[in-house]
C-alpha cells in the first residue's frame, strides 16, 4: 500500500460511542455526533465527517449454507440424515459444537462514518439496530450446533443497513426508518418448519422490499423520480443474512480472505442485462452502462417510473459464521468506485489488528477506526460520491489496556 495511506492508518477522529437503535442522515450541512438514540450528519469539504460507534452485548448464534454463488455450500443435514444419525448413535457433525460460533467472541461492535465528500447534497442514510430481533438461535434457523444448550437460549439479533438514494434522501432516509420494523414483521409473519428457515428469511426479505418500496409511495415519502439502494445485513450468533439491491455492497473479512456477500446489480451484469431486454428495455452507455441511459444500477427502492426494468427484488445471501471471521463491512459506491473489495479488506484486517494489539480503554474502538480510515482513504481518492460505511467488529470483546499512569 502506498505510504501516503499507510499513513492515514494513524489519523482518526475522536468520535462519541454508544449503543444507538437507528442512525440517519439529516441535511444539516454541520456535522454532530451524539450518544442518544439518533445520529444525524452530512459534510465533507464545507464540514467534517460524521461518525459514532458502540458495543453489543454478547449474542447467540446460527448455522447456514452460504451464499450460492459467493462462498462453497456448506448443505444442511436432511430429515433422512438425522433420523439415520439418531437411530445408530451417531452425532451429527455440527451438534458436536458446544456451543454457537458467536458465542466465542461474546460480542459484536460496531462504528460508522457518512458524509457527503464532493456532492452538493447528502444523499445516504445508515441504520444500526442492535437487537432488532430477540430469538432463540434454533428459531432463528441454521444454528451451527443445533441441540446444544446455548442453541436454545435466547439472544438478540442485529440490523445493519446502508442506503444510497438518486434524485434525492427522501428514499434512502425512508429505508433508514423503516425498513428493519418492516423485516421483522414479515418474518414474524412467515410460518416455517426446521428445515424451512432459509425459505423464511428470503420471504421476509423478499416482501419487506418490496412493502417498503409501495409505502414511499403511499406515504408520500418520495415522488416517483427517486429511489435507493439498500444492502442489509441480519448478523446472529452463526449466521450473516445479506440482503441487497443495487449497487451498494457488503463484505466478510475471514482470517486472510475477503469474502464479498453481495454482488453488485448493475445494468450491463449479464443475468440484469438480459432480464432488462427481455422485458423491452435499453441499457444505454451514457457514463457508464444505465437503464434507458439514465439510472446506473438495476434494481432499487423506488424508482417507479423506470419499472418493470427497475425492481426492488433483493438478493439474498447466507453465510455461517466462524471463528476466524473479523469484520463485516457495508459501504455505498462512495467508497467502491475508488477501492477494490480486496484494498477494503487489507486495510481493516491491518488497522483490527494494531488497534485490538494496541487499543487503551479511552481510546475509539477498532470498529470506528477502521469505518474512519477508509473514509479518509475513499476522500483521499478523490471519491466523488457520499461516502458511508458500517464497519462491524465480530471479536470485538477483547481485554483493553490500562493506559500508563504519567509521572
Amino acid at each position: 500500500m502506498e505510504q501516503p495511506e499507510d499513513d492515514q492508518l494513524e489519523r482518526f477522529d475522536s468520535e462519541s460511542s454508544g449503543v444507538l437503535s437507528i442512525l440517519t442522515i439529516s441535511e444539516d450541512p454541520i456535522s454532530t455526533s451524539s450518544s442518544g438514540d439518533l445520529y444525524s450528519s452530512s459534510g465533507r469539504g464545507s464540514s467534517s465527517s460524521g461518525g459514532s460507534s458502540g458495543e453489543i452485548p454478547a449474542i447467540l448464534c446460527t448455522e447456514a449454507a452460504a451464499a450460492p454463488r459467493l462462498l462453497p455450500a456448506e448443505p444442511a443435514q436432511s430429515r433422512e440424515e438425522l433420523a439415520e444419525a439418531t437411530e445408530t448413535g451417531a452425532a451429527p457433525a455440527a451438534a458436536s459444537r458446544h456451543k454457537c460460533v458467536g458465542r466465542s467472541n461474546k460480542g459484536v461492535a460496531w462504528g460508522f462514518t457518512s458524509i457527503i465528500g464532493r456532492r452538493k447534497e447528502m444523499e445516504d442514510a445508515v441504520a444500526v439496530v442492535p437487537g432488532f430481533m430477540s430469538r432463540a438461535c434454533d428459531h432463528v434457523g441454521g444454528c451451527s450446533a443445533p441441540g446444544s444448550r446455548t442453541s436454545g437460549e435466547t439472544s438478540p439479533v442485529h440490523f445493519f443497513g446502508v442506503y444510497d438514494g438518486h434524485g434525492g434522501s427522501q428514499v434512502a432516509k425512508f429505508c433508514a426508518a423503516q425498513m428493519h420494523e418492516v423485516i421483522a414483521e414479515e418474518w414474524n409473519r412467515e410460518a416455517m418448519d426446521g428445515f424451512e428457515w432459509q425459505r423464511r428469511w428470503e420471504a421476509a426479505f423478499a416482501t419487506g422490499f418490496e412493502r417498503v418500496d409501495s409505502e414511499v409511495v403511499t406515504a408520500a415519502a418520495a415522488p416517483e423520480m427517486l429511489g435507493s439502494t439498500a444492502v442489509v445485513v441480519i448478523l446472529s450468533g452463526c449466521q450473516i443474512i445479506t440482503s441487497n439491491c443495487g449497487d451498494s455492497r457488503a463484505i466478510l473479512c475471514r482470517g486472510t480472505q475477503t469474502v464479498p456477500l453481495t454482488v453488485d446489480q448493475k445494468p450491463d451484469r449479464h443475468d440484469e442485462l438480459m432480464r432488462i431486454e427481455g422485458m423491452g428495455g435499453k441499457v444505454i452507455n451514457w457514463n457508464g452502462a444505465r437503464v434507458f441511459g439514465v439510472l446506473a444500477m438495476s434494481r432499487a427502492i423506488g424508482d417507479r417510473y423506470l419499472r418493470p426494468w427497475i425492481i426492488p427484488v433483493p438478493e439474498i445471501t447466507f453465510t455461517t459464521r466462524r471463528d476466524d471471521d473479523e469484520c463485516l463491512i457495508l459501504a455505498s459506491d462512495g467508497l467502491w468506485d475508488v477501492m477494490t473489495n480486496d484494498e477494503v479488506g487489507e486495510v481493516a484486517r491491518r488497522l483490527l489488528r494494531r488497534c485490538r494489539r494496541l487499543m487503551m480503554v479511552d481510546e475509539i474502538p477498532p470498529a470506528q477506526a477502521v469505518a474512519d480510515c477508509l473514509t479518509e482513504i475513499a476522500y483521499g481518492r478523490n471519491s466523488s460520491d457520499n461516502i458511508s460505511i458500517i464497519v462491524v467488529d465480530l471479536k470485538a470483546k477483547r481485554k483493553r489496556q490500562q493506559r500508563p499512569q504519567e509521572g
